[in-house]
């Protein structure tokens, strides 16, 4: 028999079970769907994975205290936030914002023999506790500080204050985060000094205050109601893991924030940046050293490395990915047990057929040919409807602020796998068909 007419067979037979087609498929249109969405989510991880930390660098290590309550020390208040610093910034790395607890006042830099009190101020970490980092590890490269908080904010097109994140960092906070400009120049030594009311908004801060990143250069906003002008405003950066970016953050001068907005209330993040990456782990170790001259070993800091936080996303990504291949699997396997149930049943049914088509001269390669097309006809049909249900179901995944990133490759594996799946799972019916008698299958009833 040719090869035309064996196809011609095929669609006829499946033209006359649509619905049984239609059914036999569902396995495999939900595994291929599932599929797809595997490789788009994946790839989706990973690029947001790649953007939250785009900023980080590598190498830096970021140091905050965290006042849980139970400390020997006395209770403190919870006024000011840490910032992320610079490069690794905790959760807003490169302007990232983290949870930061309370922190202590610090004493200055000679000893502190009233660190075993009971009653004292509270420790917060300083640019004196910074320069003597810099000054004792020669490992470390550069190194900035900065803190967070929140206050009412007024300006441009608003209506009424908007409560935005407020971040005041050193002028070399820039720099270490790798931001950008979009327009504008970043705060600089003398805006610090000098205690200057200028701030630098964050991409989505100035388009929501002004509508446009260049009607918001060299603004007027108000800040816990006094007037900053906008020395510039950054390119736009994206999310972060903590769900913070520095789009919606709002930068002053270190000082400036100290001496209009929280007061010495501040809990801040030091962050050093090691020079080489290899050198990070010495880095944390001694830094843990020479903190602990200075506040005494029963202080305990938050150190962490942006490189262990890179690993953990990424691990995470990889794990999320290996669950729903798992689960795709699963699902491909059962729409193939599916698919070779009922070409058994059809073997059954059509026994009197095959033996029509042996008898007229059909072998066993022509029998097999044309059940092993059908399988691969079904799946491929559920491959298809499996990538136009995984299409449909994407916007509503990125409804849940799930990223997906769709593409071609991942749409012609999945069609790949859907049609393997039918054709391995179809081989032993085909097989079976393949082998009847003549005799036997014409006498069948």
């Amino acid at each position: 028999m040719r090869m035309s007419e064996i196809f011609r067979l095929v669609i006829l037979n499946l033209s006359q079970n649509k619905f049984k087609v239609f059914l036999t498929s569902t396995g495999i249109v939900v595994g291929t769907a599932t599929i797809m969405l595997v490789i788009a989510i994946g790839s989706g991880g990973k690029k947001e994975v790649a953007e939250q930390f785009k900023n980080l660098n590598a190498g830096s290590v970021d140091i905050s205290y965290d006042y849980n309550g139970s400390s020997s020390f006395g209770p403190g208040q919870d006024q000011g936030r840490g910032f992320g610093g610079g490069p690794s910034g905790g959760d807003f790395s490169g302007g990232s914002m983290p949870d930061m607890g309370v922190g202590f006042p610090t004493g200055g830099m000679e000893g502190f023999p009233g660190m075993q009190q009971m009653n004292m101020e509270k420790i917060v970490l300083s640019t004196e506790d910074m320069d003597a980092l810099t000054e004792e590890i020669e490992e470390i490269a550069d190194a900035t500080i900065s803190y967070t908080t929140k206050q009412e904010t007024e300006g441009g097109s608003l209506e009424e204050a908007v409560t935005y994140t407020i971040a005041g960092v050193k002028e070399n906070y820039g720099e270490l985060s790798n931001l950008t400009m979009a327009i504008g120049d970043f705060l600089t030594q003398d805006n610090d000094t000098y205690k200057e009311r200028t701030c630098v908004l964050g991409y989505q801060v100035a388009k929501e205050m002004f509508d446009s990143v260049l009607d918001a250069y060299d603004a007027i906003i108000y800040i816990d109601n006094r007037s900053y002008v906008v020395n510039g405003v950054l390119s736009e950066m994206g999310t972060v893991s903590s769900g913070i970016s520095p789009d919606e953050a709002i930068f002053i001068p270190y000082q400036t924030g100290i001496k209009y907005i929280t007061g010495k209330e501040i809990s801040p993040t030091i962050t050093v940046v090691a020079g080489e990456v290899d050198q990070v782990d010495m880095v944390m170790e001694r830094v843990q050293a020479v903190l602990g001259d200075l506040y005494g070993d029963r202080v305990e800091f938050t150190i962490s490395d942006a490189g262990s936080k890179m690993e953990a996303a990424s691990k995470s990504n990889e794990t999320l990915t290996l669950l729903l291949i798992a689960m795709a699997v699963i699902v491909f396997i059962v729409g193939g047990i599916g698919i070779m149930n009922v070409l058994f049943v059809s073997v059954k049914e059509r026994t009197n057929e095959i033996g029509i088509l042996k008898a007229i001269g059909c072998d066993q390669k022509n029998i097999l040919m044309e059940f092993l097309l059908e399988a691969s006809c079904i799946s491929l049909i559920g491959a298809v409807l499996g990538v136009l249900v995984s299409l449909g179901i994407t916007p509503i995944l990125e409804s849940f602020s799930v990223r997906v990133e769709l593409s071609l490759w991942g749409a012609a594996l999945s069609l790949i796998f859907g049609v393997l799946t039918g054709t391995v799972f179809g081989f032993y019916p085909a097989y079976k068909a393949s082998r009847l008698v003549p005799v036997a299958a014409l006498s069948a009833e």
